[in-house]
Parts: C-alpha cells; sequence; structure tokens
C-alpha cells in the first residue's frame, strides 16, 4: 500500500492522542460539579474502571469483526463511538452522563487494535516494527500537545474541551471515510463470523491456541505489568521518597515524552537497519529492567541523577520493545486473523491497566522497595522468555 495511506494512519493516531488528553487537566474539576472533593478521586478510578472494563469485553469482538467486515467499517464505528462519549461530557448535567459517555466509548473502543490490524495488512513483516514506532511516537507527541491545550481551553469553559475532543475525533472519521482505503481485502477476509463470536473467550481460546501468539502475549503479559506498576506510582513515589512537587514531576514527565519520541521516531528506524528486532527488543527490555533497578537503588541513596538516568532508562527501553514486540506479534497470525490478534491485545491491556493498580497500591502501601522489586523481577521474566523465542518466531 502507498505509503501516504500509511502516514495518514499516523496522522488519525496523533489526533486520536491530542483528544484524549485534551480532557485530562480538567476531568477532576469536572467531577467537581457532581462529587464532594473527597471523593473525586473515586470517581476518576471508577470512571477510568469502567472504561476498561468495557475495553476488554469489546475489543475482542470488534478486532474479529474487523477480519470479517474490513478495518475501515470497524474504524469508523469505533471513533463514532469515542465522538459520542465525549459529547456526553461536554453535556454532562449529571454524574451517570458521564458514566454513559465511557461506557459507550469503552464498548466500541477498538480503534487502536484496529490501526494496528490496519499497519499490518499494509505493510511488509520487516517493515511493521518501523510503522508501529511511529504509531507509538505520533500517539507521544498527542499526548504532550493534548494537556497543553485542555489548560487553556478549560479557563475558557470546564466543558469546551471535550467538545474540542469530539471534534477531533469526528475530523479523524472524516478522515477516514474520505482518503483511507480499506487495507484488507475481500479474500483474505475471515469467513467465519456467527453469534458465538460474541464470546470472548472464544476469541481468546482461538488466539491462545496459536503457539507464537500465545508465547508473545505471555511476554507481553510481563511486560505490561512490570510497567504498569511503574507508571501507576512513580508520581507517588517521587512525592513520597524524594517531596518533589507538581513543577518538578511535571518536568520529569516531559523528559519521558521527549525521550519516548526521540526512542519511537528516530532511534528505533536507525537501529533497525543493522540489527534484528529480537536483539533490538532485548536490549529494551535490558534498559527497563536496568531502569528498574535504579529506583529500587535510589530509594538507599538519595539522588536525582540516579532517577534522571532511571526515567531514560526505562523509557528508552520501552521505545525500542513496544514496536519491536508489535511487530513481531503482528507476524505470528495471518491476514485473517489480525483484527482478532490486536482486540485481545488491547483487551488483555485493559484488564492490566484495571488490576496492576490495586495491586500495586497494596504492595506499595507496604514498602516501595518490595514494588519496584517486584517489577523489575516481572521485567527480568520478559527478558528471559523473549531471549528463549527467538528459535519459535517466525522470521
Amino acid at each position: 500500500m502507498h505509503k501516504k495511506f500509511l502516514w495518514i494512519i499516523v496522522g488519525i493516531v496523533l489526533m486520536n492522542g491530542i483528544g484524549m488528553t485534551v480532557v485530562f487537566p480538567l476531568l477532576p474539576f469536572l467531577l467537581g460539579n457532581y462529587l464532594p472533593a473527597s471523593q473525586i478521586v473515586v470517581g476518576m478510578s471508577a470512571l477510568a474502571s469502567v472504561f476498561a472494563a468495557c475495553t476488554f469485553l469489546a475489543a475482542p469482538i470488534f478486532g474479529a469483526l474487523s477480519d470479517r467486515y474490513g478495518r475501515k467499517k470497524i474504524l469508523i464505528i469505533s471513533l463514532l463511538g469515542s465522538v459520542i462519549g465525549y459529547i456526553l461530557f461536554g453535556i454532562g448535567g449529571a454524574l451517570w452522563v458521564l458514566f454513559l459517555g465511557r461506557i459507550i466509548d469503552g464498548l466500541t473502543a477498538g480503534n487502536i487494535s484496529t490501526l494496528f490490524a490496519y499497519i499490518a495488512d499494509s505493510t511488509e513483516p520487516q517493515e511493521r516494527t518501523k510503522w508501529f514506532s511511529y504509531i507509538g511516537a505520533a500517539m507521544g507527541i498527542g499526548c504532550m500537545i493534548g494537556p497543553a491545550l485542555g489548560g487553556p481551553l478549560g479557563a475558557i469553559s470546564i466543558t469546551l474541551p471535550f467538545f474540542v475532543t469530539a471534534g477531533i475525533m469526528f475530523l479523524s472519521v472524516i478522515c477516514t471515510y474520505f482518503f483511507l482505503p480499506e487495507s484488507l481485502s475481500p479474500e483474505k477476509r475471515s469467513t467465519h463470523f456467527s453469534i458465538k463470536s460474541f464470546n470472548i473467550l472464544g476469541q481468546f481460546k482461538d488466539i491462545f491456541t496459536m503457539k507464537e501468539a500465545r508465547a508473545l502475549i505471555i511476554v507481553g503479559g510481563f511486560f505490561y505489568v512490570g510497567l504498569g506498576i511503574y507508571q501507576f506510582n512513580f508520581s507517588i513515589f517521587l512525592k513520597d521518597i524524594y517531596s518533589w512537587g507538581p513543577a518538578l514531576i511535571g518536568g520529569i514527565f516531559t523528559l519521558i515524552g521527549a525521550c519516548d519520541i526521540i526512542s519511537r521516531a528516530v532511534l528505533l528506524p536507525l537501529l533497525l537497519k543493522k540489527f534484528s528486532e529480537q536483539n533490538i527488543g532485548i536490549v529494551g527490555l535490558f534498559g527497563l529492567a536496568l531502569g528498574l533497578t535504579l529506583i529500587i537503588l535510589s530509594i538507599h541513596i538519595s539522588s536525582p541523577v540516579l532517577i534522571l538516568a532511571a526515567v531514560m532508562s526505562i523509557t528508552l527501553g520501552e521505545g525500542l520493545f513496544d514496536p519491536s514486540y508489535n511487530g513481531r506479534l503482528s507476524q505470528s497470525v495471518d491476514e485473517s486473523s489480525q483484527g482478532k490478534l490486536q482486540g485481545v491485545n488491547q483487551s488483555l491491556q485493559s484488564a492490566y491497566r484495571v488490576l496492576v493498580p490495586l495491586a500495586a497500591a497494596a504492595i506499595y502501601s507496604l514498602s516501595p522497595g518490595i514494588l519496584y522489586g517486584v517489577a523489575t523481577c516481572v521485567m527480568i521474566g520478559s527478558l528471559i522468555l523473549f531471549s528463549k523465542l527467538q528459535p519459535y518466531i517466525k522470521k
């Protein structure tokens, strides 16, 4: 497929990143209209959990639908679900309206898995990691732009950013409908879709019966759990252990965004010219394990230098491994199962986002050192498993 269409996909991901994060700075203030101050954090957690739970249920089904009926139709439906969800947020009026918006958005949350399947359809296997990397970089750029826009827009009106987000998502729908061709030709589509296909356990069973996909998803589980522990707790860690305030913590997250973009958009494409995806992925996991180890060390040796080194090591490692992992994962099934595979993968990530913060919070209350020790061990486990997978994965 012509590269200009792949760049349209990257542009849609960029708009999604901006749209999703424009509203981040405003959520606590919006919920303040419906909840007492002491319950705002509970409300935010509940909204996130509802969205993740709906995505867990819907993503495998939308993935299978895209295998049967094509990527473009499912992508449009998914983006329209986000448009409706954010319009409901903007309208508001009652707490249940906000939850309804999150439920609709979650139940149609097939856009990321469909975009990944679109890339897999449209590229040769050896090109996919590079394009998955560009998608990650576009999402990172969007996530940096979004909050910067959300603050000024929210100063005009607390609900304006939600309507702006709906507009950005609708622009993605327009771009998809008019400029993006279908990537999955009819002869490559799945011929098996019935009422039984709405059973998500059946979707999981289909993917986990594939040896290569199952092995990679297990590796990805270790990776996402270890990374999730770090992402959920790191700002709390900096506040509790180093007594850093919002300005310093915000600066750290700016550094994370910059390192992520550099690793995905610049470093990884250069490394792919000389090294295999397998070796790049191994280096990325080693960087993640090293960074988590440095965080443990920083508990006993108070040093901002150790924190900076840990952040850079983790972020660069993630930027190298994540696209390599998704590239290899896409090669583990044929074209007719790409949507189902990506849907199952997205569904599992939603489950991790619900369960990991709960478990991490419980362990963190006992000891931050123990928590990051667990994260390091989990990441080392991912490194060992990924290293041993090489003989069994298609080239």
